[in-house]
């Protein structure tokens, strides 16, 4: 094959026509690229990658999956989106906040508060939610109500709102001083505090809302801060149109109700908090529990339930007391009624492995009668309350909630409608008739505190399991 030679010229001339054929690709590329926007990439991946926190109201996993307010929230908005969520945690705060401008996540949701000193290198969404900073002390201990009045230092996480809000206050204040630390975390200094091995903390309220049934010693002392905006971090250099599509989900989210709903959900077993009641129930996981886990555990994979909602109900029933019994004549593990044992074919009421089988394939019944539009989790609440006040008397509280405009598939709208069961002038026009009907929505309350804290149990379990773990690798090395 004959190649012409090309003399010095032209090649010369051909060098620059590549040379200028690779400029014009570059700039074609880089143009190309720029008009893709930040959301335009999420979608064309399918994933959103959320950095976040472990922890009771950010992130957590239990019996039912991944789990939390932040999880939950940040889940529906990639499903708006048509994409899958994606969890990357991060365990202390500052690596979080160290993370937010790098590639390995697109935003960040780990309940955190909007600041001064943040918004100058991060990007927030609209506020989802507010707290307060709380100092929290022990309880025994002399409550100390003001700044002035502590006799120890604070312990506070490093780069968090609370050591900026400290640091505001000691203006005023040249007195004050507090310990940081950057491993750790809010649910960790709560339970210390409990535990006497830090005198004082500060909190946000919400967080101090899910971990005081577990932390009973923990208690408020006061507060140091007015409601603070907790909203999603995004990257400063980020194009917006992320955090666009974030505020208008979190606007449509909050006007159609369903935010409210999320935080009722998950938070309002939280106003059932005694400390006596607590310390009672803490008392029972240590000394009892232990001898029915592997059965609830058990049952609870037989019928596709969470262990933890299982070890609850029968909390509830019986306090985990095989033998009890009541004067109306229910008995056992889960307090069968001579009927329902009947109907679920149980034989000896008192028998621990029959009576929770019984009454487990009893709620599964309860919740499959439900009509199927009825989806979770309010289709598990309901089916308690009508394992508590029996299943024609939720109907009926379910026809009067709809006959009050409001939606008979929503546990919310049905809670507020079942105490009407027990006034003539409604009763009377039901077809079950008259019922104690405050009693399911205590009841299903109970129910929801009782396994919260049975979630924050194994999650406390499991830290402490790998603390040992990391203790014990080191000093083998």
């Amino acid at each position: 094959m004959f190649v012409p030679r090309l003399s010095q010229q032209q090649r010369k001339t051909l060098s620059r026509l590549l040379v200028g054929c690779c400029v014009f690709l570059s700039i074609v590329y880089v143009t190309y690229s720029t008009r893709i926007s930040d959301l335009d990439r999420i979608i064309a991946r399918g994933e959103l990658v959320m950095l976040t926190l472990p922890g009771a109201t950010t992130y957590f996993e239990d019996g039912q999956g991944k789990n939390g307010f932040d999880y939950l929230l940040a889940k529906q908005f990639a499903e708006s989106l048509g994409v899958k969520l994606v969890v990357q945690p991060k365990f202390t705060l500052p690596s979080l906040l160290r993370s937010i401008d790098r590639p390995s996540g697109d935003f960040a949701a780990a309940n955190l508060v909007i600041t001064e000193k943040r918004k100058e290198s991060f990007l927030f969404s609209n506020p989802y939610h507010h707290v307060i900073q709380q100092v929290i002390y022990k309880a025994g201990d002399q409550r100390p109500r003001s700044l002035e009045e502590l006799t120890e230092q604070l312990v506070v996480i490093s780069d968090s709102s609370h050591s900026e809000q400290l640091v505001t206050l000691s203006e005023d204040r040249p007195n004050l001083s507090w310990i940081e630390e950057a491993e750790a975390e809010m649910g960790e200094l709560i339970r210390k505090v409990h535990n006497g091995e830090i005198p004082y903390t500060v909190a946000d309220s919400l967080a101090y809302v899910a971990n005081r049934h577990i932390y009973p010693n923990a208690r408020r002392a006061f507060d140091i801060s007015s409601p603070q905006p907790i909203a999603w971090a995004f990257p400063a250099h980020s194009d917006g149109s992320l955090l666009v599509a974030a505020n208008q989900f979190l606007h449509d989210f909050t006007e159609s109700g369903r935010l409210e709903s999320l935080k009722e959900q998950l938070f309002a077993h939280t106003n059932n908090f005694s400390a006596g009641g607590s310390k009672q129930f803490g008392k029972q996981v240590a000394e009892r529990l232990p001898k029915f886990e592997s059965a609830f555990r058990e049952v609870a994979d037989k019928f596709g339930l969470d262990w933890h909602l299982i070890a609850a109900i029968a909390y509830q029933e019986s306090h985990w007391n095989p033998k009890a019994r009541s004067p109306t004549g229910v008995r056992g593990l889960m307090m069968l009624t001579l009927q329902t044992a009947q109907e679920m074919n149980v034989s000896n009421r008192l028998d621990p492995s029959q009576s929770l089988e019984g009454g487990v394939a009893y709620f599964h019944k309860l919740k499959s009668r439900l009509p199927k539009r009825i989806t979770d989790p309010d289709r598990t609440l309901l089916a308690l309350a009508a394992y508590n006040v029996g299943f024609g008397h939720l109907e009926d509280a379910r026809v009067l909630t709809a006959r009050h405009g409001k939606n008979p598939d929503l546990w919310s709208d049905v809670r507020e409608h079942l105490p009407l069961l027990s006034k003539k002038q409604y009763y009377s026009t039901l077809k079950y008739g008259y019922a104690r009907g405050s009693e399911p929505v205590i009841y299903v309350d109970n129910i929801r505190y009782y396994k919260s804290y049975l979630q924050l149990h194994a999650m406390t379990q499991q830290n402490d399991l790998l603390e040992k773990k990391e203790s014990s690798s080191l000093q083998d090395s």
